[in-house]
């Protein structure tokens, strides 16, 4: 069973934030920088939302808002769900699937650790089906 402190010390631990009072222009030229679709918002050390391109797509550009004038804090997902580096990746699909998310933010107590994607899991959970698949077809080749 794999878990979120492994895929965090396989990608690392980076994990990109913006303070709320950033104008969503700017936030959305750091994700196109780094090559992300979501930033953590954070007021010093405490999280206190998350910016996606999803909350771009429809509270900015649907509502006929400017990106250069709003700041994220207006726009930003406020309940922030997240998961802890012992959580499974298993558990992580089931709560991103079931609440239709791409990014969870790894805390431990109250310390962002990281961030992980839904790609980072599916990952995660193909690697570790072609191990069992290999084991499997060693087990019934006897191991040729």
């Amino acid at each position: 069973m794999i878990t979120v402190s492994q895929i965090l010390r396989e990608k690392g631990d980076s994990a990109w934030s913006v303070s709320p009072d950033t104008k969503v222009y700017d936030a959305l030229k750091l994700m196109a920088e780094k090559n992300i679709g979501a930033l953590l918002v954070s007021d010093g050390s405490r999280l206190v939302g998350i910016f996606s391109e999803r909350d771009y797509a429809r509270k900015v550009i649907l509502k006929g808002k400017s990106s250069k004038t709003i700041p994220v804090k207006e726009i930003m997902t406020e309940e922030v769900l997240y998961v802890r580096p012992s959580h499974s990746i298993e558990e992580c699909m089931a709560l991103m699937t079931s609440k239709r998310i791409r990014h969870l933010p790894v805390l431990e107590e109250n310390k962002i650790l990281g961030v992980i994607s839904i790609g980072d899991v599916v990952k995660a959970i193909i690697s570790e089906q072609e191990f069992t698949i290999k084991q499997l077809e060693n087990y019934i080749s006897g191991g040729r």
